[in-house]
């Protein structure tokens, strides 16, 4: 089964993304993606994918998965089941740490691991405990402290003489195949070109399917409408933008995300953010402020 193009979006202002969630999810499914991932269950067991290894899975669970390996943890839990939170998962690209490693040689420590992670890389229990508390702390720490607790799990994880290599030496990911498939080649063109108009039919096109076709065959690949799908990724690189030195005005931040109507901006915010825009980057103000005086 070819595995789904998951589009990874790591902020201007972030060196790596941090995040956290239940179960199901859209990302549950069996996908791969051009950046490293540090995947950590916190709750459920099942069975997990890396390539071509299988294997049962329970809470402590940690592995590192390299550039491209397709993977999926599948929670045996019954049907209808919502776990508030399943996992934590950190994603960084590929050449973070070799451009790092030219400010701080000390990185050089990481180079066995990411390259034993091309195979995914699975921890033990007691490494995993180590880990734990930092990936907890590292999906909310912001500032220099975030990268306090990702140098401190990249230490821990580094230092681990107990790291199983899980695919077969002969397993190697192909993403020239995987994106071959018609629905990758659309997911990819709509991560290349967000800011940009596009209709489903270009998208279709792109994929070599019929209209209705592609429909049910990108709400299956994303467990989104397309629509749903691209405005979830524009409001994200709008936080970006708001989040970003330039303080650009609102109205350029809505353009420049991809929208080309300032309401339907706000109501998409709203609706994903459960605020505006306005609000958005005033709260962001006041954390500064708040960090600045303490």
């Amino acid at each position: 089964m070819t595995p789904d193009l998951e589009v990874v979006q790591i902020g201007r202002s972030q060196s790596f993304k941090a995040w956290e969630h239940g179960y199901p999810y859209h990302t549950v499914r069996w996908h791969f993606h051009p950046e490293y991932e540090i995947h950590h269950v916190v709750a459920t067991s099942g069975r997990y994918f890396v390539g071509d290894f299988i294997g049962s899975f329970e809470p402590g669970n940690l592995v590192l998965t390299g550039p491209n390996l397709p993977h999926n943890w599948v929670s045996d839990v019954p049907e209808g089941t919502v776990v508030p939170l399943r996992g934590r998962v950190v994603q960084f690209s590929e050449d973070f740490i070799p451009r790092a490693r030219d400010l701080l040689p000390e990185l050089a420590a990481c180079g066995g691991l990411l390259e034993q992670s091309r195979r995914g890389a699975l921890f033990s229990p007691d490494t995993a405990a180590l880990a734990a508390p930092l990936l907890a702390e590292l999906v909310t720490a912001q500032g220099i402290r975030r990268l306090e607790v990702f140098i401190g799990l990249l230490g821990v994880l580094s230092s681990a003489t107990d790291v199983q290599s899980l695919t077969s030496t002969s397993y190697l990911p192909d993403p020239s195949g995987f994106m071959s498939t018609g629905i990758n080649e659309a997911l990819a063109y709509i991560n290349a070109n967000l800011t940009e108009p596009f209709g489903e039919q270009d998208l279709a096109d792109i994929a070599g399917l019929s209209l209705s076709s592609f429909s049910r065959s990108f709400r299956r690949h994303t467990g989104l409408a397309l629509v749903k799908y691209v405005n979830r990724l524009r409001i994200n690189l709008a936080c970006q933008l708001l989040m970003g030195p330039e303080q650009m005005k609102i109205t350029d931040v809505c353009f420049s995300s991809g929208f080309n109507n300032i309401s339907n901006f706000n109501r998409r915010f709203l609706e994903q953010k459960g605020m505006t825009p306005s609000r958005f980057r005033d709260l962001l103000a006041e954390n500064q402020s708040a960090a600045k005086a303490a």
